[in-house]
């Protein structure tokens, strides 16, 4: 399949559920979806598309095979076809089927893509009431409602609103019917299910059937150049298209199952083929706000407490605004401060810098007087390991003592944490405690990279020498 062109390509969430295969704005291809059929004509598994051209009217009417994007043969039809299937006439292997087409007063049936047989239909006697009523008609300018005649009326008849486009059957007991801008739902016994308006007059209708995924849907083609999927009532999928469609084919083409084939107004030629992945949702056509939004909330009455506080906030409306301001400023200094003092005795330190950026972590353990003081070191690069570095430890010398004050730190790797231990010793029994500030330094430099700030509890003990 071609590539179809740029200014084509829906961006519509409906869109991506087709692959645009071809489009060929000068086929010159004038049909109805009476007149397209895909078949397998050669028995290979490959479907070809047998499409009956109108041409114009009065010449080049022709029975046309597509293979692909190409045409694979054309025939010359007398006259302008109405009908095309194809069919299986004989039991012979390989079975491939025959094409018939509907074409004047007669029905050609073509095998092996050439002429087989011809079917001349019987002439029918015209009914003398009738004929009298169309002899009047000449007479008048305007149209005569041939109210008259009577005729044997079928079993079941469903009433449309007006003129039918098409009708089409989904599923073994729903029959679909097309009107000017109306879908109707119906039993079989011509029992109304429901209605569905739609935005513009149709031009053309047609069914898509999965059966590999039990999926049916109506193809509606309409005059604003658009082409709606509708299931029951729901508008599921909206294409959109260069030109007003004309007819409408789904079926296996090639090798796809799911293959979408239009003809425009223009004599253009589209095809689309069903993404794999594509999943349609029930959506509800109707225009206008969703339905839930017309449901009423089920509001509890108002009740005497609600009113006597609404009256009370209504008269203290100024008071109780600068009693939310005030209360509002004190939580924002009580964050303040305690931000400040997170940040000068925190425990959790990260470094400024971006070259070496470090994070650490201290633990303080023991009741006294002896504690346990652990550091975790974590390099927090991407990629770039840390070396060289050093930490240190400033205390009051009264007050503690530390069995190592400074330290050596291997190579940081990316994301592990390396723990340090050290132990400190309380020499004071006067229940007091102090300060003791951690520093991590690159060697060969006296500015630290990280600084911590550790608050060592009150020792419940004295160290005895």
């Amino acid at each position: 399949m071609s590539s179809v062109s740029h200014e084509l390509k829906d961006t519509s969430v409906a869109s991506s559920k087709w692959l645009d295969a071809h489009y060929d704005p000068v086929a010159n291809l004038y049909t109805f979806s009476s007149c397209i059929a895909l078949s397998d004509l050669h028995g290979d598994g490959e479907n070809k598309l047998v499409v009956g051209d109108l041409g114009t009217g009065v010449c080049n009417v022709k029975l046309k095979v597509y293979r692909g994007t190409g045409v694979l043969s054309e025939s010359t039809l007398l006259d302008l076809p109405t009908g095309l299937v194809s069919f299986l006439m004989d039991l012979h292997e390989p079975r491939t089927p025959a094409i018939a087409v509907a074409s004047g007063p007669f029905i050609y049936v073509y095998k092996n893509l050439r002429p087989y047989f011809k079917f001349t239909l019987p002439s029918l006697e015209v009914n003398p009431l009738e004929q009298d009523v169309w002899s009047q008609a000449k007479e008048v300018s305007s149209l005569c409602h041939v109210s008259s005649l009577d005729s044997p009326k079928p079993k079941y008849c469903i009433e449309l609103s007006s003129h039918p486009v098409g009708l089409v059957r989904m599923g073994k007991n729903v029959v679909v019917g097309c009107t000017h801008e109306t879908l109707h739902g119906y039993t079989q016994k011509g029992k109304k299910l429901w209605t569905a308006y739609l935005p513009a007059p149709v031009t053309t209708m047609a069914l898509m059937d999965l059966p590999t995924r039990g999926f049916q849907a109506v193809l509606v083609g309409l005059a604003n150049c658009e082409v709606h999927m509708y299931r029951d009532k729901n508008l599921i999928s909206t294409i959109k298209t260069p030109d007003v469609v004309t007819s409408i084919c789904f079926g296996r083409y090639g090798r796809e199952d799911g293959t979408l084939i239009m003809t425009t107004k223009g004599g253009g030629l589209i095809v689309k083929i069903l993404k794999r992945t594509a999943v349609f949702d029930d959506r509800d056509s109707a225009p206008g706000p969703p339905i839930a939004q017309s449901i009423r909330l089920n509001v509890p009455k108002k009740t005497k407490l609600y009113v006597d506080q609404t009256l009370r906030e209504r008269e203290n409306a100024v008071a109780m605004h600068r009693a939310f301001q005030m209360d509002l400023s004190r939580l924002r200094l009580a964050a303040a401060r305690a931000y400040v003092k997170a940040l000068e005795s925190s425990l959790t330190p990260m470094s400024a810098s971006l070259t070496e950026p470090l994070k650490m972590n201290a633990v303080v353990q023991g009741l006294g007087p002896s504690f346990k003081l652990t550091l975790n070191i974590q390099n927090t690069a991407s990629c770039r390991p840390v070396m060289n570095l050093a930490i240190s430890f400033l205390y009051d010398e009264n007050l503690y003592s530390m069995r190592t004050a400074f330290f050596k730190i291997p190579l940081l790797v990316p994301g592990l944490n390396y723990p340090i231990d050290t132990f400190v010793e309380c020499l004071s029994d006067k229940g007091i405690s102090d300060i003791i500030k951690v520093f991590v330094l690159r060697e060969g430099k006296s500015a630290p990279l990280l600084t911590a700030h550790i608050n060592m509890p009150v020792s419940e003990g004295l160290a005895l020498n």
